[in-house]
């Protein structure tokens, strides 16, 4: 039988069109890995077995009336989603337990846009709770480990849909970022990861952290598997009216090479500090290459955007105050049993509910949103926001794309970070994009000199230009290579 887990979507439905394989034998192979590989990675919470062979029958059904290419760009792929995204049927915990008996009457639109595309869906992915994390070690399900050291993280809050397509489990997930939660893992892991600008992939149905930064983006372990997803995701939703019509085609323009294009490098990301030397060195090699493959290098300043982590901490925890505030025990949620008073109820189920990180948030913003406090800090935070926004709109008048960090170390091991504030500086370079609501997307480029683990570089597009960054991460990809399955889980093809 073929090997499906390091196939890309052009193989897997190549070998369906010929009739090589069946969906249903994609199916059961896939099932069957995360039976025999998972429980040392522990990235799903939940697998849809039955949803998953539902599938492959109606794409085998597809391909047996020579529909195959009627039924989507990722007809008969094993595909997963991170457990904030709710799918009719399954559990929607967002890793807490909160949620921990809810099950979803609905299904978000990035997940059944994504099955309407033809993807099997294998089912749910473990992340940081509420994805309030850059480690995955907040789920109260359990750590996820990175497939490349099964001793260190593999980055947060999307850390399971990173790591299952770094263990080869799935060929493309769904995860989301809010501050770097897509970015910060797909580096740590090693695969393609990308955080479209905001608006291009509705929200409908994936729980709320911050609803003005949150935005649903694919992994996949090359660029043109990522662009596919990207437009089977893409597009308006009359549920989210964030979401905008864009018509683009992110597969396009990936043969074109970077020749002519104009390439920004912020020299202050580049001397940040706190970057370890192994992930500027890597920064440094991805713009050489880039620029013998006929690139110009062109530095850009953004001098507001060193006040972006205070901004997005506050600007953060004030939407996540204001969306937790419906898991009350009465609406939604965790009851705590006892309880004579719905007030002495109410505080009981949400401090036995919410973990330390997710009342940290709460507590937060809490503070942030109250009587006094409000116009010292949240106003000023927008008002930050606006000037970011402004530095980057200026930069991309001289760029087509800017290239940066993505976090300033590779993974690091379980436990080594205890402290909060050192644990939200993992996204120094990605939060500002949450903030602009540009698109983002993380590259691998190989691995750390010193650490021996994946590094990433950021590309980050002009808003609604996401097809620059893939277009320059397929350039680079034709020197690094795409991205493979890591060495512990690969298996022969």
């Amino acid at each position: 039988m073929a090997n499906f887990a390091t196939m890309s979507v052009r193989e897997i439905q190549a070998g369906l069109a010929g009739k090589q394989f069946s969906a249903r034998e994609v199916a059961e192979d896939a099932l069957a890995r995360i039976a025999a590989v998972d429980p040392q990675i522990h990235a799903f919470l939940e697998v849809t077995e039955e949803a998953a062979y539902e599938q492959a029958r109606k794409v085998d059904e597809a391909i047996a009336e020579g529909r195959l290419a009627e039924m989507g760009p990722l007809a008969g792929v094993p595909v997963a989603f991170k457990d904030n995204m709710n799918m009719k049927g399954t559990h929607t915990t967002c890793s807490s337990r909160m949620l921990e008996n809810y099950v979803s009457p609905y299904t978000a639109t990035c997940v059944a846009k994504t099955i309407e595309a033809g993807g099997i869906p294998l089912g749910k992915l473990n992340m940081d709770e509420f994805a309030f994390g850059s480690s995955t070690e907040t789920s109260a399900f359990g750590i996820t480990r990175n497939p490349w050291d099964l001793e260190r993280v593999p980055g947060g809050s999307s850390g399971g849909s990173a790591a299952a397509v770094a263990a080869g489990l799935a060929t493309v997930t769904l995860g989301s970022d809010t501050g770097g939660s897509i970015r910060q893992p797909g580096s740590f892991c090693g695969i393609v990861a990308v955080k479209p600008a905001y608006g291009t992939v509705s929200r409908y149905g994936v729980v709320a952290f911050g609803s003005s930064l949150d935005q649903v983006g694919p992994f996949a372990r090359s660029v043109e598997d990522a662009a596919l997803a990207l437009n089977a995701l893409a597009g308006h939703d009359p549920l989210d009216c964030t979401s905008q019509q864009l018509g683009v085609d992110y597969t396009a323009n990936l043969a074109e090479g970077v020749a002519g294009m104009k390439v920004g490098i912020v020299p202050a990301f580049m001397q940040a500090e706190g970057l370890d030397g192994e992930v500027r060195a890597k920064v440094e090699e991805a713009a050489a290459k880039l620029e013998s493959l006929g690139a110009e290098l062109v530095e850009v300043d953004l001098p507001n955007a060193q006040a972006a982590m205070s901004a997005y901490y506050v600007l953060g925890p004030c939407e996540a105050f204001s969306n937790l505030a419906r898991f009350d025990s009465v609406r939604y949620g965790y009851c705590a049993e006892g309880h004579k008073d719905l007030g002495g109820q109410y505080e009981e189920s949400r401090h036995e509910g919410f973990g330390p990180e997710a009342r940290r948030r709460i507590m937060l913003g809490s503070y942030l949103l109250s009587a006094g406090v409000y116009d010292k800090y949240y106003y000023p935070a927008q008002q930050v926001r606006t000037l970011i926004t402004q530095d980057y709109r200026r930069a991309y008048e001289s760029v087509d794309v800017i290239l940066a960090p993505v976090s300033p170390r590779t993974a690091f091991k379980f436990g080594e970070i205890s402290d909060p504030t050192t644990m939200y500086l993992s996204d120094m370079f990605t939060i500002s994009i949450n903030i602009a609501g540009n698109g983002g997307m993380n590259m691998p480029v190989g691995l750390g000199a010193e650490s021996g683990m994946p590094v990433g570089v950021q590309l980050i597009a002009p808003q609604f230009k996401d097809e620059n960054m893939l277009r320059v991460a397929a350039a680079l990809e034709t020197v690094y290579g795409p991205a493979p399955v890591a060495p512990q889980f690969a298996v022969e093809r």
